[in-house]
C-alpha cells in the first residue's frame, strides 16, 4: 500500500497491519541480491521497546559476512553492470526504487514503529516521504556531475573527470532507520558505487526490505548489500575493510572517533561522519513571536522524543523575557507530546529506543537536580506505560552550561533553559561546547542575525524557524560534530573522486 493509501489507516488497522508483519519478519543478511544466512550462524533479538518483548532473532553478521558482502559489492563494482550502465539507465532504476517504497509504505512504516518505537504518525507523515525524496533527489542528480576543460596551451587538452570511488560502507544509526540509511545509501548509488549497509543492531529490519526493494527495482546482485550486526564486530570490520573505499557514518563521537582510526589503520578511506550534537536556539528578547518561537523550541527538543542528533536540546532565552518564556513553554509545551502506543496515529511520542537509553536519560534527569536546575515538568517515566521505555517531555529552567545536562548529548526529551544577557554572551555560551551541529536564531534585527550567524560554530543555522529546510540545505556539522555534508549536491558528489586526464595533441 501506498502512503496515500495508509494515511487514513486507524490504531485498529495499525495493529492488524502490525500482527502480520511480526509472523512474516526477514532477518536474514542481504549479500549479493538475495537474503542469506551468516557464516556463524549467530543471532541477536530485535526488540519492541514499546513493549518489551522480543520482536525476533536476527541473523548476526560476523567480520567474515562483511568480507563476503565486500567482494559481492567489488565484483559488482568491477563489472560495470551499475558503474558503467548509462546515467540515465541508472536514474530509471533508482526511480523504480523510489516507487517501490512508496508501494510498499504500509510494510515499511510498521517496521519502523515495531523496531524502533517510533510513532507511526510520524514515519507516515514525516520519515518515508522524505526517503522518497531522497531517492528521487539523488536519482535527478545523476546527469548534474559535470567534469570539466581547463584552459591549457594549444598543443594540450586537459581534462577533470569524476568517477565514483568504489564500495562504500555505511553504518546508519537507530533513531531514522530507513531516512539516515537513505542519505547515505542513495547518493553512494546515484554517483555510481556499490554499497555495504550496516543497520544499527536496534533496528534492524527495514533495511533489509529496503534492500530487497532496490533488488526488485532492477538494481543487479551485489550492488546494495546489508549486513546486520554489532558494530564492535561487523561494523568495524567494515571500516578497517580494505577494499572499502569510503566509510560513512552517523553516530556517536566516540564510535566516529574510533572509525577515523580504523581508516588510517587499514587503508587511508575517506571518511564521513555526522556524529550528533548539543544545538543551541537562541532567543532574543526582540524575536518576532514568541509563540510561535516556544513552539519551535519544544518541537526541537520533544519531537522523536530527543532523539534527534540536531535536537534543539539547549534554549538560550535573554533575560528579559526569561520568565515569559518560561511561563509560555510551560502552558503550551507541557502536554504538546503525550507519550502513548505508537502504533495509534494519534500519539506523538513513543519509547526511546531501549531500556538502556531510558535508564541513561533518566539518570541524567537526575543529574540536573543535583546540579540546581529547576525541574519545573516532566522528570521520570510517564505512569501506565511501564512495559516499554518511555520517558516524559522534561523541562529544566535556570540551567548553566557547566552543568550536565547543558554540555553532554542526552539523546531524549529533555530541554534545558539557560539565560543570557546580550549577543555576546549568546555566542559565547553556544560555541562552548564540543559539537557544532546546528543552531537556531530567533530574533527580528537582521543585522543582529547575521552577527549572530557569522559567530557561531555550527554547520547549519536556521532563523526564525528551527529544523527546516528541503534537500537542497546541505546537513552536518563542525567540531566533533562531524565534517560529512548530507542531502543537497555535494552529497552526491562527495562519493566521487576527480580524474585528470592530460591528452598532448601533435602540435597544429
Amino acid at each position: 500500500m501506498s502512503l496515500t493509501d495508509i494515511e487514513s489507516h486507524d490504531r485498529q488497522r495499525w495493529h492488524s497491519v502490525a500482527d502480520q508483519a511480526r509472523s512474516n519478519l526477514e532477518t536474514r543478511l542481504f549479500i549479493n541480491g538475495e537474503f542469506c544466512d551468516s557464516v556463524q550462524s549467530r543471532s541477536f533479538a530485535t526488540v519492541n521497546p514499546a513493549t518489551g518483548e522480543t520482536l525476533a532473532k536476527v541473523v548476526k553478521g560476523m567480520p567474515e559476512d562483511i568480507d563476503r558482502a565486500v567482494a559481492a559489492a567489488k565484483a559488482a563494482f568491477r563489472s560495470g553492470c551499475w558503474s558503467r550502465i548509462a546515467p540515465r539507465e541508472r536514474m530509471d532504476i533508482l526511480y523504480r526504487f523510489a516507487d517501490l517504497v512508496d508501494q510498499h509504505a504500509e510494510q515499511l512504516a510498521v517496521l519502523e514503529t515495531l523496531d524502533m518505537g517510533k510513532p507511526i504518525g510520524d514515519v507516515v507523515g514525516e520519515d518515508l516521504p522524505a526517503v522518497i525524496s531522497t531517492i528521487r533527489f539523488m536519482a535527478e542528480g545523476i546527469d548534474k556531475i559535470e567534469g570539466s576543460v581547463t584552459n591549457t596551451d594549444n598543443d594540450a587538452l586537459h581534462m577533470v573527470i569524476r568517477e565514483p570511488l568504489g564500495v562504500v560502507g555505511c553504518i546508519s544509526p537507530w533513531n531514522y532507520p530507513l531516512l539516515m540509511a537513505t542519505w547515505k545509501i542513495a547518493p553512494a548509488l546515484a554517483a555510481g558505487n556499490t554499497v555495504v549497509l550496516k543497520p544499527a543492531e536496534q533496528s534492524p529490519l527495514s533495511a533489509l526490505r529496503l534492500a530487497e526493494l532496490f533488488v526488485r527495482a532492477g538494481g543487479p546482485p551485489g550492488v546494495l548489500n546489508v549486513v546486520n550486526g554489532m558494530g564492535e564486530t561487523a561494523g568495524k570490520a567494515l571500516a578497517l575493510h580494505n577494499d572499502v573505499a569510503k566509510i560513512t557514518f552517523t553516530g556517536s563521537t566516540e564510535v566516529g572517533k574510533l572509525i577515523l582510526q580504523y581508516a588510517g589503520r587499514s587503508n587511508m578511506k575517506r571518511v564521513a561522519l555526522e556524529c550528533g550534537g548539543k544545538s543551541p536556539q537562541i532567543f532574543m528578547a526582540d524575536l518576532p513571536d514568541l509563540e510561535k518561537a516556544v513552539g519551535a523550541a519544544y518541537n526541537g527538543v520533544f519531537a522523536n522524543m530527543g532523539e534527534v542528533c540536531s535536537a534543539g536540546s539547549r534554549l538560550l532565552v535573554e533575560r528579559p523575557i526569561y520568565n515569559e518564556f518560561i511561563e509560555r513553554f510551560i502552558a503550551d509545551g507541557k502536554d504538546a507530546y503525550v507519550p502513548g502506543d505508537p502504533l495509534d496515529p494519534e500519539t506523538n511520542m513513543g519509547p526511546l529506543v531501549d531500556r538502556d537509553s531510558q535508564q541513561r536519560v533518566l539518570n541524567m534527569i537526575e543529574g540536573g537536580r543535583r546540579e540546581g536546575a529547576t525541574l519545573h515538568f516532566g522528570g521520570a517515566a510517564p505512569t501506565g506505560l511501564g512495559k516499554g521505555a518511555y520517558v516524559s517531555p522534561t523541562l529544566f529552567g535556570d540551567v548553566r552550561n557547566d552543568m550536565g545536562i547543558a554540555r553532554n548529548e542526552i539523546f531524549g526529551p529533555v530541554a534545558s533553559v539557560i539565560p543570557f544577557d546580550g549577543p555576546e554572551e549568546a555566542i559565547s555560551i553556544a560555541n562552548d561546547t564540543i559539537y557544532g551541529l546546528a543552531a537556531g536564531i530567533w530574533t527580528r534585527d537582521l543585522n543582529k542575525a547575521m552577527r549572530l550567524v557569522k559567530n557561531i560554530e555550527a554547520g547549519v543555522v536556521w532563523i526564525n524557524s528551527y529544523e527546516d529546510g528541503d534537500m537542497t540545505q546541505p546537513f552536518g556539522g563542525y567540531k566533533q560534530s562531524g565534517h560529512a555534508r548530507d542531502k543537497c549536491l555535494d552529497s552526491l558528489k562527495s562519493y566521487t573522486q576527480g580524474k585528470s586526464a592530460w591528452f598532448r595533441l601533435e602540435p597544429a
